[in-house]
């Protein structure tokens, strides 16, 4: 296999089933990833049915056995197993094979961008019919109740502290922010020392954090990670991964987008419409 191939390798693999699901096949997508041994594949296959138990999502919903004839060279055909993967278990394969093949890095790439792109998709469904006030409120409360269970995920992991919470969410922006701490990017933002970051982040800069939230949860989950140094450096990794996806996409550096008027006015507004109406 050409470890130069582009990511639409995996696009050429992709099938739709009756209801427009999308799914890989497992057989497929072991070739591609240079495996030569399908049982040493299919050991990958086991981590990552685990890793999805682990983030409490059902492996039948991700992982579906099946079996399919193949024609052999003399013309016969023998039945093989096959798995049929949702992106989502192409992710955790991915994330549980070997990292010294170089496809395995185009993979994570391709893979995280479709993963951000059906974020999007579905934030886009979700916020069609609203403005940008409107959007912001949504995915700050979206961010707020986020922040809250990954709290809990950190704790867990061996964050116990404010302190140590502190320096856990610094890592993430660091990732995500090309290096820079919140207090950097309070300053970059030119706020004011009362005045919070998420407050005055628009509906675009919000989505990113987001992202970055619930799926740095869902790795701490999903690898059963433990230990400040590690959760802390999950934190930065999935936050360099959301910035890598972004830049894919085209899209603004969240340090290169402008600071919004304050959330707080956004919300007093609602309350008092709210109120109006009885």
């Amino acid at each position: 296999m050409n470890s130069n191939l582009t990511t639409d390798v995996f696009d050429k693999i992709r099938y739709y089933d009756d209801n427009n699901v999308e799914y890989w096949s497992a057989r497929e997508l072991y070739s591609i990833l240079e495996y030569k041994d399908w049982r040493n594949f299919e050991n990958v296959v086991s981590k990552a049915k685990e890793a999805c138990k682990n983030s409490d999502h059902a492996i039948v919903d991700h992982f579906v056995d099946v079996t399919k004839m193949v024609k052999l060279g003399s013309g016969s055909e023998r039945e093989i197993e096959d798995v049929l993967l949702s992106r989502y278990a192409c992710y955790l394969i991915i994330q549980n094979a070997d990292p010294s093949k170089p496809i395995i890095a185009q993979a994570q790439t391709y893979f995280a961008i479709q993963t951000r792109k059906q974020e999007i998709q579905e934030e886009a469904d979700i916020l069609e019919d609203l403005n940008e006030n409107q959007r912001r409120l949504y995915l700050r409360r979206e961010l707020s109740e986020h922040n809250k269970q990954l709290v809990e995920t950190a704790k867990n992991a061996g964050v116990e502290t404010q302190l140590d919470y502190a320096i856990f969410q610094n890592y993430g922006y660091k990732g995500l922010y090309n290096g820079m701490s919140a207090q950097d990017i309070h300053h970059h933002k030119g706020l004011k020392k009362n005045e919070k970051i998420l407050d005055h982040m628009g509906s675009t800069e919000l989505a990113a954090n987001l992202f970055r939230a619930t799926q740095t949860e869902e790795k701490i989950k999903r690898e059963n990670i433990h230990g400040k140094f590690n959760a802390n450096k999950a934190h930065y990794e999935v936050g360099r991964k959301v910035r890598q996806t972004i830049q894919e996409l085209g899209g603004t550096m969240p340090e290169d987008l402008p600071a919004a008027p304050s959330i707080k006015s956004i919300e007093r507004e609602e309350k008092k419409k709210l109120e109006k109406k009885g």
